[in-house]
């Protein structure tokens, strides 16, 4: 059986109640999620300082919202396991969650969000896990519902992990039928193990598309988007904002969604004190 985990189960039995764990504990897996994150954020070309609606696509436990919230975006998270989504319930994220089948549409109006991100999710949609299952339907399903609730002028930024070039096609065929234009990036492309695939579509018309890093190219090119994650936080402390996971920051998350009316419980982890999971 192949190492690929979309072949081993359908995503709603691979990602359950042990798998979706791992994305509380393990902190290697933790930092290269946040990390592909910042990426796909920052190739979204959001406006300075002005805050944005985006959708995340299969958001999981939350951690590539948390990267959204950073920043002061108000985001929707869409999964279709609910194991994952009950982790990030658990971790109080921001965002909205909805389960859901991707492969069967998103359920949005016309325009509502300014943007998508989506994180390693993109390649489930190519198999095939029921015999009523058609991969390129799917797909396309999927990418036209998502131009439809997209405002014109944004963009929609997958980091996805390619079976094959076949499977690129596939996937870059349909989400152009559909209307986004658009293309790969691929960044490290020399690195085997730093390369990491993004595919950055666009739905007013065609643009440039960003640079890749790890190739030849100046950091002040035009259309080229400089990547730095540690810049980025430097740009925080500049800004006034306490570093993510301090004291500030905890109390900060917690002031935010009481303003929100979300629940916001004194005995969870941002207190050092263990507080009973919830079941979604």
């Amino acid at each position: 059986m192949s190492g690929r985990p979309e072949h081993q189960a359908p995503p709603e039995i691979f990602y359950g109640e042990d798998e979706a764990r791992k994305y509380t504990r393990n902190t290697r897996m933790i930092e290269i999620q946040l990390v592909m994150s910042e990426r796909a954020v920052e190739l979204l070309c959001l406006p300075e300082n002005q805050p944005c609606h985006i959708i995340d696509i299969g958001c999981g436990s939350g951690l590539s919202g948390e990267t959204l919230t950073e920043q002061g975006h108000i985001w929707t998270g869409v999964d279709i396991s609910s194991a994952m989504l009950g982790v990030a319930k658990e971790r109080e994220v921001e965002g909205d969650l909805l389960l859901g089948d991707l492969g069967q549409g998103l359920p949005f109006r016309a325009g509502a969000f300014d943007g998508a991100i989506s994180i390693s999710a993109l390649q489930w949609l190519c198999n095939a896990d029921q015999k009523s299952h058609n991969p390129a339907k799917r797909l396309y399903t999927f990418f036209s519902s998502l131009y439809g609730c997209l405002s014109r002028g944004s963009r929609a930024v997958f980091q996805f992990y390619p079976e094959n070039s076949s499977q690129v096609e596939l996937i870059t065929s349909q989400a152009m039928k559909a209307g986004f234009t658009g293309g790969l990036v691929v960044d490290y492309p020399n690195s085997t193990k730093a390369k990491k695939f993004f595919l950055c579509l666009m739905t007013g018309g065609q643009q440039t598309l960003p640079t890749a890093l790890g190739v030849d190219s100046r950091e002040d090119a035009p259309n080229c988007v400089a990547f730095s994650q540690k810049r980025d936080r430097m740009k925080q402390l500049r800004a006034g904002k306490a570093p993510k996971k301090s004291r500030d920051w905890i109390l900060e998350k917690k002031e935010r969604r009481r303003r929100q009316g979300k629940e916001t419980r004194d005995d969870s982890k941002f207190t050092g004190r263990k507080r009973q999971s919830h079941v979604w």
